[in-house]
C-alpha cells in the first residue's frame, strides 16, 4: 500500500491533521484501517495491534473533530484498528507519538505512567496513554470511577492495572504543558488547521463516497442500491479484519450533517443515523437515568465514540443490547428510500436472524424515544460473564406502570432469547391487570415459555436462559416493589438473593 500527497482541494484525496500538518493519502484501498496506515504507511509503529477487533485497546488513538459551528475541537478515543482511513477525512489524528512536546518534554499522561512505573511489557502502554489523554482533555481531575471508566476498552496482559489506574488519578496534578494542554487543544491553530480543510465538495475514492446531504445519500442508495452503508464500522470493520471479506461499494453517512444531531421535542428525542454512541446515550440518560449502567457496559468509550445508535438497530444482532430497551420503550425507526420516507414501530422491523423490513436502496435516517409517560418505571438488565467488554448472554428490558396496586402498562422486551430481540407479549398479556405483586409476576414468569424457545449457544443454554429471564423479571419487581422509583442498596441485596 501507498500513499502520496495531492493538492488540498483534490475530492479524492483523504486528508486529515497529523501533527500539525495536512496529510493527503490517496491510492490506499477504502478499507485500510487507520492502524494499517500508521504502521505500514506513516511508519509510526507505536500504535500497536493486538486484537483487530477493538477489544484490546492497544490500537487506541484520538481524533479531533471540528464543532458544526466551527468554534471548537472535541477529541475522543477511538480504535483504529477497526476504523476505516477515508472516514477520519476532515479530521484531526493524535497518536503516541504526538504527545511529546517539540523540546523533548513528556506530557503529563505520560509523566504519570513512567512516575508510578505503570508500563511492564509495554505493548499496551501506548494505547493506555491515548485512552487516558483523551480523559485527560475532558476532565480536570479524574476521580477513580472516571479512570476506570476511561480504561474499561484497555487490556493489560501483565495484569498491571493498579499503577496504571493510579497514573490516571495523578494526571491531572501535573503542571500543564505547552503541547497539548486542555487550553492548547482547543487553540486558534487547531482549529484553524481543521478549518483549512473542512470540505465543501464530498470525499469521493473508488468503491467509497461520503455525501454530505440527506438528498445526496439517497440518491447514492437508490442509484447504487447493493451498496454498504457505513457508520461508524464498530461491526463492519470486524468483516475486513476478522473474516476477511471483501466489500461491496461504501457509502459512508458520517460526513450527512443532518444524520449527526439528537433533536428533543414534545413527543421525544429523535437520535439521527450518524450520531455516536456516545452522545445518544448522554440524550437517553437526560430522560431515563436509569440506563446509567447499561450505557457504561455497552462497548467501551472508544468502541461508544465510533459507533452509532442507528448503526446498532441495523445491524440487528439477537444480542444487541440496544434493541430490547428501545423496543420496550416503542421506539421507532424513520426510513427513506430516495424521496419516500416511512415509519417503522422498531419491534416490527426483524422479520427474521438478520433479515430487516428494509428495501434495497433504504436506509435509517433516524430513531425516535418517546417522551417518558407519567409514573413509569424503566430498566434495563444484562447478563454476561464479564461486566465490561462482553456480549450479553441475555439482556432484558422493562417499562411498567402500576396504579391502584394494579398493573396498567407492561412493556417487556428480551434479547439473547432467540433469533432476533423482541417483546414478551404473553409475559406482557399475564400481568396487565393484575396485581403488582409477587404471585403475579412469578405467574408472568412462567409465560416466558410461551413467548421463547431459547437457543442453547456457547455463552448459554436454553435451559438457563429461560430461567434468568424470570429472575430477570423477578429482580424488576424486587427492586420496584415499595413503589420506589430507583432501585435501592436493600433492593439490589435481594435481587441477587433472589438470582442465587
Amino acid at each position: 500500500m501507498t500513499g502520496h500527497h495531492q493538492p488540498d482541494g483534490a475530492s479524492n484525496a483523504i486528508r486529515f491533521v497529523l501533527d500539525g500538518q495536512v496529510v493527503n493519502v490517496t491510492q490506499l484501498p477504502p478499507t485500510t484501517t487507520v492502524l494499517e496506515y500508521l504502521r505500514d504507511t506513516a511508519h509510526r509503529t507505536g500504535t500497536k495491534e493486538g486484537c483487530a477487533e477493538g477489544d484490546c485497546g492497544a490500537c487506541t488513538v484520538v481524533l479531533g473533530e471540528l464543532a458544526a459551528d466551527g468554534a471548537g475541537v472535541g477529541y475522543r478515543a477511538v480504535n483504529s484498528c477497526i476504523r476505516f482511513l477515508p472516514t477520519i477525512d476532515g479530521r484531526e489524528l493524535v497518536t503516541v507519538e504526538s504527545l511529546q512536546s517539540p523540546g523533548g518534554d513528556l506530557h503529563p499522561v505520560q509523566q504519570a505512567m513512567v512516575d508510578q512505573h505503570a508500563s511492564q511489557c509495554g505493548f499496551c502502554t501506548p494505547g493506555f496513554v491515548m485512552s487516558l489523554f483523551a480523559l485527560y482533555l475532558q476532565v480536570a481531575a479524574p476521580d477513580r470511577e472516571q479512570v476506570l471508566d476511561a480504561l474499561s476498552g484497555n487490556l493489560c496482559r501483565c495484569t498491571g492495572y493498579r499503577p496504571i489506574i493510579e497514573a490516571g488519578c495523578r494526571m491531572g496534578s501535573y503542571p500543564p504543558p505547552a503541547h497539548f494542554s486542555r487550553d492548547a487543544a482547543n487553540s486558534s491553530a487547531h482549529r484553524d488547521a481543521l478549518l483549512a480543510i473542512r470540505r465543501g465538495d464530498s470525499l469521493r475514492l473508488p468503491g467509497f463516497r461520503a455525501p454530505r446531504t440527506l438528498d445526496d445519500l439517497a440518491a447514492a442508495l437508490e442509484s447504487e442500491p447493493g451498496a454498504l452503508v457505513l457508520a461508524g464500522g464498530t461491526d463492519v470493520g470486524l468483516w475486513v479484519t476478522k473474516q476477511l471479506r471483501e466489500l461491496p461499494a461504501i457509502v459512508y453517512i458520517g460526513e450527512v450533517a443532518q444524520l449527526k444531531h439528537v433533536r428533543r421535542d414534545a413527543a421525544g428525542i429523535v437520535v439521527g443515523a450518524a450520531v455516536p454512541l456516545t452522545d445518544a446515550w448522554a440524550a437517553m440518560l437526560a430522560d431515563f437515568p436509569e440506563l446509567a449502567e447499561q450505557s457504561q457496559r455497552f462497548g467501551s468509550p472508544p468502541v461508544r465514540n465510533s459507533g452509532t445508535l442507528c448503526g446498532n438497530l441495523a445491524n440487528g444482532s439477537p444480542i444487541g443490547d440496544s434493541l430490547p430497551i428501545l423496543m420496550a420503550l416503542g421506539a421507532e425507526l424513520e426510513l427513506r428510500r430516495g424521496t419516500r420516507t416511512r415509519r417503522v414501530p422498531l419491534e416490527r422491523f426483524y422479520l427474521g436472524y438478520q433479515k430487516k423490513d428494509l428495501a434495497p436502496g433504504e436506509f435509517i435516517v433516524s430513531v425516535r424515544v418517546p417522551a417518558r409517560g407519567p409514573r413509569q418505571w424503566v430498566a434495563s438488565y444484562k447478563l454476561s460473564k464479564r461486566v465490561d467488554q462482553d456480549i450479553s448472554a441475555i439482556s432484558a428490558a422493562f417499562v411498567v406502570r402500576v396504579e391502584n396496586g394494579k398493573v396498567a402498562q407492561a412493556r417487556i422486551a428480551y434479547g439473547g432469547m432467540a433469533a432476533v430481540a423482541g417483546r414478551a407479549s404473553a409475559t406482557e398479556s399475564a400481568l396487565i391487570g393484575a396485581a403488582w405483586n409477587r404471585s403475579s409476576i412469578d405467574a408472568a414468569a412462567a409465560r416466558l415459555a410461551d413467548d421463547f424457545q431459547p437457543l442453547t449457544d456457547l455463552r448459554a443454554s436454553g435451559a438457563y436462559r429461560l430461567q434468568a429471564a424470570g429472575n430477570l423479571l423477578r429482580r424488576f419487581y424486587l427492586e420496584h416493589g415499595r413503589g420506589a422509583t430507583q432501585p435501592t442498596r436493600t433492593a439490589h441485596a435481594a435481587a441477587a438473593s433472589a438470582l442465587e
